[in-house]
């Protein structure tokens, strides 16, 4: 049996006829990049996250981008993000001309820990960039009581949690502005790039419409020297139409969690992923940890059987060649280090058979007896 990390073909076949639908109206239209599409698409992003705008971009890494220059950050001011994450969050700062500051995650949730996030705090800090991972909301109330006290912005990088919630309140909706990735895997993946920032501010609401449009908000008179980073209305179009099946692929992968939990999570050895703040996760990743240095031979294991699988991430941001100029080194973030090594993704897409979440289980099952 085959069982992919993610199966994209069987998503695009469920709904290839409202897609190609909706494509072919789209370039009827001859409105392409933005436009109606776009602006219906970020309507309902708005409505979903219970913010007041949403505001369309080319990807989630440009939406991180575009909310560090909309708060007109200086060169040198410092944005405090964790070391445990996709190199994107800490990558836009650096392209902002700010500092990455790099914090440990929590050891249950592989979330940003409050405790380091107030260690790592200066006078220069100006903005702090929570990763809500693997569709977890990281544990906001103290985040946001820390930078509220010291007037700092909170920028969610919600790349990987849409849908999810934090104590009744929606992911999106609770920093000064959120950063979604429409990046084909994510739980409402596009076909193609993009990206969408929502607000509640409209002076930042302001600034990102002006920047995304390199920096002019009348047509040819330029403010500053912004990007061209526009949601093409074609995948707005195919947005709209996975928008609707969103909640029950939310569902769907739930129910494949709590399978693994009950499977997986009385082998000794095996860490399944917690659940550590009040809400909805909805699980992009589900992401165990295989203790005593065998998640390498664990993964080869399972592509042998025909199983995908990934290591989110491999490398802590604060060793990475790219980032040696900050000084990081070895044993400065040990929870983030150690996740590192121990870290396994594993199929848990909603279209998923019990059959091949049966085979999955199985294999790890039949690996670990032989241990």
């Amino acid at each position: 049996m085959q069982v992919p990390l993610l199966d994209l073909k069987a998503q695009y076949q469920a709904l290839r006829e409202p897609i190609m639908k909706a494509v072919d109206e789209t370039l009827a239209s001859g409105a392409w990049i933005l436009g109606p599409k776009v602006k219906e698409l970020e309507g309902m992003i708005a409505d979903r996250v219970g913010a007041n705008a949403a505001i369309g971009c080319a990807s989630g890494t440009d939406a991180l981008l575009l909310s560090i220059r909309a708060l007109h950050l200086q060169p040198g001011d410092e944005v405090i993000c964790p070391t445990f994450t996709f190199f994107a969050s800490a990558g836009a700062i650096v392209n902002a001309r700010a500092v990455p500051v790099f914090v440990d995650v929590d050891e249950d949730s592989f979330n940003m820990s409050p405790a380091a996030l107030e260690r790592a705090i200066t006078d220069k800090t100006k903005a702090v960039m929570p990763v809500h991972l693997f569709g977890q909301s990281a544990e906001m109330d103290p985040i946001l009581d820390l930078c509220k006290s010291r007037g700092i912005a909170v920028i969610e990088d919600a790349a990987q949690s849409i849908g999810s919630t934090y104590k009744g309140r929606r992911i999106g909706s609770l920093g000064d502005t959120a950063c979604f990735s429409f990046y084909p895997t994510k739980n409402l993946g596009g076909n193609g790039d993009g990206g969408m920032i929502t607000t509640s501010s409209e002076e930042i609401e302001s600034n990102l419409r002006m920047l995304r449009v390199h920096g002019a908000r009348t047509k040819y008179y330029n403010e500053e020297v912004g990007f061209n980073s526009r949601l093409d209305a074609i995948q707005a179009a195919i947005l709209m139409i996975k928008l609707e099946h969103l909640s029950d692929w939310a569902k769907a992968r739930q129910t494949n969690a709590r399978n693994y939990d009950e499977a997986l999570g009385p082998i000794d050895g095996i860490v399944c992923p917690k659940k550590t703040v009040e809400g909805d996760h909805v699980y992009n990743q589900y992401t165990i940890r295989v203790q005593k240095g065998e998640r390498d031979a664990l993964r080869e294991h399972l592509k042998e059987h025909g199983i995908g699988s990934e290591v989110y991430y491999p490398y802590p941001l604060h060793l990475l060649p790219a980032f040696q100029c900050l000084e990081g080194m070895e044993g400065d973030h040990p929870v983030s280090e150690n996740a590192a090594k121990e870290a396994l993704s594993i199929p848990i897409f909603p279209e998923m058979t019990p059959d091949q979440q049966g085979y999955v289980i199985e294999t790890i099952k039949g690996w670990v007896a032989k241990q």
